[in-house]
């Protein structure tokens, strides 16, 4: 009977499961919706209980049972949203919806303290990379401040992908990677936890055993089986953030490959032959032992046009994308700032809202939507220079991954934008194909150098469309300043509620 490798990716908006063969075959996959909760502006929660571990238990099952004739399920890897806050009980019970990655921008004034506790320069040096909204310990500052109930009951605290290992296998753990994003509280050069500086922000509460992503970290109990259907005694992987996960995926790997994630928000993942650091990206750990990555986030992408789905009344998707198509680059004049839920790479101002300038009555909703996909790619092209001015050189390789990718439309526009080709995989399953991979990896099933990608489709420039696209995007890089005090004072308004400026 084959060896089948079982991968399941916690996403923003959805779950998705593979299982895959050791040589790469897909032999099922499976899907599920899910929102998550914004309670307050700024805010962004999941329900760990009911989302995250629903969706494992769920996915789980019925790949198990779909491919029970297949192949015996001979390890299992998660992946998922991060980094996040979960706290949990020591009967590893949720005490409060998980705190999400960089979407959620509570923690603002937990950032200033701490660096002004630690020092800027001093958490830099350790960390390859500034506090922002992206990192865990000011929202574990927060959590112990603000929640001081839910604080004294903490036994541990979890990342979507480490609380479903958790589930499965009863281990407190957490990959090298999440944990390089856990500023201040691991040490990138010496890939282990800053306890000094823990203590100080999570006092009292344990921190996790390190693993690397590929690496067995137990395996599933009998409790566990009986919920997933996974056999009791399977091997289980320590896992990583979604969007390394999908780098793997793509063969993201040789220093100089970049990642562009198409999600409900946009993310960069580049390779790196060493340690290096700029202090408007994120230096951090790798999947693989002894890597190092960069990394770059935008808070929305994907997200924001499902709004203008809404706003729109519920359009079918497919028509907005054709009547975008048909507007003419740069959107008759349009220009959106896209920073609808603050923005992390290159600002990380959780205060920065969304602008739409140059709207007339002429404008129709394709307009909107494709300044959108407009505004989005102008923001990828400014992020992509600071990535080429970060001391190694341009990017040699774009590899394009994600549900954005699908009908062809944004990665053009990117495309233009930029003026960078992009390589599109041939298998968009996404991080769950990596996760299978990195489980096939830990259990030896197949060598640690293994590559799955298969480069489908390569979108190359229109360079007609240069000159405008060139035009508009110095607009773009001008309206964050300019408009940055007034959009300051309307998220002001927004936190607090009231109706006019104190």
């Amino acid at each position: 009977m084959s060896d089948l490798f079982l991968g399941i990716d916690v996403g923003t908006s959805s779950s998705k499961a593979v299982v895959a063969g050791a040589d790469g075959a897909v032999i099922a996959t499976a899907a599920r919706r899910h929102g998550m909760d914004l309670p307050r502006p700024g805010w962004a929660e999941v329900d760990a209980e009911r989302v995250w571990w629903a969706d494992v238990v769920a996915l789980a099952r019925e790949l198990s049972e779909r491919t029970a004739g297949a192949g015996r399920i001979a390890g299992v890897c998660v992946s998922g949203v991060g980094p996040c806050l979960l706290p949990c009980d020591a009967g590893l019970r949720p005490l409060r919806p998980a705190i999400l990655y960089g979407i959620d921008s509570r923690a603002h004034a937990e950032i200033d303290e701490l660096t002004t506790l630690f020092g800027a320069e001093e958490i830099f040096a350790h960390g390859g990379k500034a506090l922002s909204s992206q990192a865990v310990g000011p929202k574990l500052r927060w959590l112990r401040r603000t929640e001081p109930q839910v604080w004294e009951r903490t036994a541990g605290w979890y990342n979507s992908h480490s609380f479903a290992v958790a589930r499965l296998t009863g281990e407190y753990v957490l990959d090298h990677h999440t944990a390089s994003q856990c500023d201040p509280l691991y040490d990138i050069r010496r890939g282990a936890w800053n306890t000094d500086w823990a203590e100080q922000v999570a006092p009292g509460v344990p921190l996790p055993r390190l693993a690397w992503s590929s690496e067995i970290v137990g395996t599933v109990t009998a409790e566990a089986a009986g919920q997933t259907g996974i056999p009791a005694g399977t091997p289980v992987a320590a896992g990583t953030v979604d969007a390394w996960a999908e780098a793997f995926s793509a063969g993201v790997r040789q220093p100089g490959d970049l990642m562009l994630m198409y999600g409900s928000t946009m993310f960069f993942v580049q390779a790196l032959e060493g340690f290096r650091s700029h202090p408007m990206l994120w230096t951090t750990a790798g999947v693989e032992p002894g890597t190092f990555t960069l990394a770059a986030g935008m808070a929305t992408s994907g997200s924001l046009t499902g709004w203008i789905q809404e706003l729109t009344g519920g359009a079918d998707f497919a028509d907005l994308v054709t009547e975008a198509a048909a507007v003419p680059p740069g959107s008759d004049g349009l220009v959106v700032l896209p920073y609808f839920a603050g923005e992390r790479t290159p600002h990380f101002d959780p205060r920065a809202r969304g602008v739409i300038a140059g709207l007339s009555l002429r404008h129709r909703r394709g307009h909107l939507f494709r300044g959108a996909y407009e505004g989005i790619a102008y923001g990828i092209r400014q992020i992509m220079e600071f990535i080429d001015n970060s001391g190694g050189g341009p990017a040699k390789r774009l590899v394009a991954v994600g549900g954005g990718t699908q009908g062809g439309l944004w990665t053009q526009i990117v495309t233009d934008v930029t003026g960078r080709e992009q390589l599109l995989p041939e298998q968009t399953i996404g991080a769950s194909y990596g996760d299978a991979l990195l489980a096939a990896i830990g259990t030896g099933a197949v060598p640690a150098d293994t590559d799955w990608t298969r480069i489908a489709e390569v979108v190359t420039p229109h360079a007609g469309n240069s000159r405008v696209y060139d035009e508009l995007y110095r607009t773009f890089t001008e309206l964050y300043p300019a408009t940055l005090t007034q959009v300051h004072r309307l998220a002001d308004l927004q936190e607090t509620g009231s109706g006019a400026p104190s």
